[in-house]
């Protein structure tokens, strides 16, 4: 289907893509909701009663950027390998977006290439996207000064936060050619006007399988302290990340400047693209702060020799009520009014009490202190337009800056283009769209409209079920979930799911339960029961010494994940509780995509409910609507000629701002109220924004034709 043009329109498209622009609304009169009133209501002219003021940063999304943050600690392979599966289905909604009808739900058809035209009668779900960075990091940021997770033995446990292009954690492994000598990679498919020099890839196929060796690369064997969160937030936001940590007097001190990264951040991140952040972890985030002695907290031994250290006993109040102020270390003296004449501080606790793999594990209760960061340092960097460094000066936030002021692109994203997914250790069954009996089902659950569309709930979805209080409780306030399976805990736990109903299983049970088989005996208080578990696409024999990651080693074992008959072969993979990553996902809103790493099926390719593909169509959901355009926060009624009460500035940086060429913008005046709101807008420092144009309205012959008739059809590879 041949599609119009509208030539004239042209240039004010490709300045859309360059500056930023603020909508102006006059008058409380002038907005109507449609549907509210069952009279009709005649155009008017505006009256000045209420002034709106909205930041228009874009008129539609034409660049991603996607970042993978994944976790490289044991036992994470199987699951990369998953997502590996998945990532065709990724990169093909995205770049090759689906031709829809009008139906309700709409039928979907793929055409082969991805700036092709879409059948008669149908259009894509969205401009395909012909500007794609893609990234992956890992979960291994180091031992924070501590002894665990040292770099110089395995580099893979400190990846720092940098991009990664590893096709394997084997030493001297190929790495994988990222764009322009860089380890990312770039999707730029046009010909005709290629957005990158050197042009990026041009081949979905190849840009499929470079992205997916790097997912495999990135290997699990990283650091056991998966810090999901603090990863990308290093990465992407923190204004000054540290080079390298220096520990003197017991005190660890953050040195010089990580330009690497620094580098990194300003070659991969553009200013006005959508962001995406992606996480994959089977584990509870373990983000430990940087700086001081919360290092302790992956301390394996006593410094300065091979005996293993243990952290000091938490006071007596912690064991009731961990907020209490009265709640802190041994290691530190009584607060202020707190009798100490029920604490026991002698001596450290024991290995029973303090085995190094659950050092994340309930801190404030277990050890009077929390050593990981507050949740709140990411939901701000996701949000804010200022953040604090690590001396507490209060900066710009890299989120909402434009790092490359040299080039022409001066338009600074909003907090609404960023978007924070996580595949994370939550049972499927309880964040599944249900059918009308309230039965979980990925294929065909109901969407709110009443539509068989499977797939997980959205975050709106999550919030209006009530699922957060199933999965996620209010841990802050120590308030757990309604589902058992959610509770990290040591001990068995008991109840029943309340989505299907199905009962906690004591150890030594089996595969009786669905979702985590049983409980299981820990002996040695080195492990937390299971949020799920999953079939593993092959068997494992944990007797074999070269596994490097194995859960049945142990014989005469009751392990849900092993063997029925023989206990030292490992039929199930698992996943924990991601409590923080949760929280972070909760606090986004309608932000943040909630996926399952424990997969419904792995067999059969041809169903949507295979492997990560509802978590990844759960995200490809919820882009699809920032990727279709910005709209004003009200309707607006037309005059008679067809103009509204609405004045659009577009602000920009001098060098790029020309308010005098033909069919751009005019001049307004310095002193304009427009003007005025547009400095007072939360970038207007960031962008550096000093030239403001006015985009006038159109009429007549431009009008109809802007109204109505499609933009202009992408080239395809052929140029046609």
């Amino acid at each position: 289907m041949q599609q119009k043009k509208v030539a004239s329109k042209a240039g004010w498209r490709k300045a859309v893509r360059l500056g930023a622009f603020t909508a102006v609304m006059f008058g409380g009169l002038a907005a109507t909701a449609p549907g509210c009133l069952d009279r009709p209501l005649e155009p008017i002219e505006p009256r000045i009663t209420t002034t709106i003021v909205e930041r228009l940063t874009q008129s539609s999304v034409d660049k991603i950027d996607l970042v993978l943050v994944l976790d490289n600690s044991r036992s994470m392979a199987d699951k990369q390998e998953i997502l590996g599966l998945a990532v065709p289905d990724l990169v093909d909604q995205l770049v090759n977006p689906y031709c829809v009808d009008d139906e309700v739900p709409p039928n979907k058809q793929v055409v082969s290439d991805p700036l092709a035209d879409c059948p008669d009668g149908y259009k894509r779900e969205f401009d395909p996207i012909l500007n794609i960075h893609i990234g992956i990091i890992s979960s291994s940021i180091g031992g924070h000064g501590a002894d665990a997770c040292d770099a110089a033995t395995i580099l893979s446990e400190n990846d720092k936060g940098h991009l990664l292009n590893r096709s394997s954690t084997t030493q001297g492994s190929t790495d994988v050619d990222g764009w322009n000598g860089k380890k990312f990679l770039v999707w730029d498919p046009s010909t005709e006007n290629p957005t990158h020099v050197p042009q990026g890839e041009t081949v979905s196929e190849t840009l499929i399988t470079n992205l997916t060796t790097m997912v495999m690369g990135v290997g699990e064997i990283g650091c056991g302290y998966e810090a999901m969160l603090e990863s990308w937030y290093r990465f992407l936001i923190d204004p000054d990340p540290y080079d390298e940590i220096e520990i003197v007097d017991s005190k660890a001190s953050l040195v010089g400047t990580d330009e690497t990264l620094l580098n990194q951040r300003s070659d991969f991140l553009r200013p006005d693209s959508l962001l995406a952040v992606i996480m994959l972890s089977d584990e509870n985030d373990c983000s430990i702060r940087d700086g001081g002695q919360f290092y302790f907290a992956a301390q394996i031994y006593q410094p300065g020799s091979s005996n293993p250290y243990h952290l000091p006993k938490p006071r007596a109040a912690c064991a009731t009520d961990p907020n209490s102020a009265c709640c802190r270390s041994c290691g530190q003296g009584p607060a202020d009014g707190c009798s100490a004449e029920n604490d026991d501080c002698d001596g450290s606790l024991s290995n029973l009490d303090d085995n190094i793999n659950l050092r994340c594990f309930d801190q404030k209760r277990r050890f009077g202190i929390d050593f990981l960061w507050p949740i709140d340092r990411y939901l701000t960097g996701l949000t804010a337009q200022q953040v604090s460094d690590r001396n507490g000066n209060v900066v710009q936030n890299p989120l909402f800056t434009d790092l490359d002021p040299s080039d022409s692109n001066s338009t600074v994203r909003d907090a609404g283009l960023v978007f924070v997914a996580g595949i994370v250790g939550v049972p499927w069954q309880d964040i599944a769209r249900q059918r009308e009996d309230g039965t979980p089902n990925l294929l065909d659950g109901l969407n709110p409209e009443g539509q068989p569309v499977g797939g997980f709930m959205s975050g709106d979805e999550l919030a209006m079920n009530g699922t957060w209080d199933i999965i996620l409780g209010d841990p802050a306030n120590y308030e757990a979930p309604t589902d058992p399976l959610m509770i990290e805990s040591v001990e068995a736990r008991s109840g029943a799911n309340p989505v299907t109903g199905d009962v906690v299983q004591p150890p030594g049970a089996g595969n009786a339960n669905p979702i985590n088989g049983s409980e299981y005996s820990i002996a040695d208080r080195d492990d937390l029961q299971y949020a799920c578990i999953f079939d593993l696409p092959t068997q494992r024999d944990c007797s074999d010494p070269n596994q490097i990651a194995c859960d049945c080693s142990a014989a005469d074992n009751d392990n849900p994940l092993c063997n029925e008959t023989t206990d030292t072969l490992q039929d199930r993979a698992k996943a924990y509780p991601g409590v923080r990553e949760l929280r972070v996902l909760r606090g986004a809103g309608t932000q943040g995509i909630v996926g399952s790493i424990c997969p419904e099926q792995l067999t059969d390719n041809s169903l949507f409910n295979l492997g990560y593909r509802p978590a990844i169509g759960a995200i490809v959901e919820r882009l699809t609507q920032a990727l279709g355009g910005q709209c004003l926060p009200r309707s607006l009624t037309p005059n008679v000629e067809g103009q509204v009460s609405c004045l659009i500035i577009e602000a920009r940086v001098a060098a790029a701002c020309d308010c005098s060429a033909a069919n751009a913008p005019a001049p307004i005046d310095a002193n304009h109220p427009a003007v005025l709101a547009v400095k007072e807008d939360p970038l207007y420092d960031a962008a550096g924004w000093n030239c403001f144009c006015e985009i006038p309205q159109t009429l007549g012959e431009d009008l109809v034709a802007c109204q109505n008739e499609v933009s202009d059809t992408p080239i395809n590879q052929s140029g046609d």
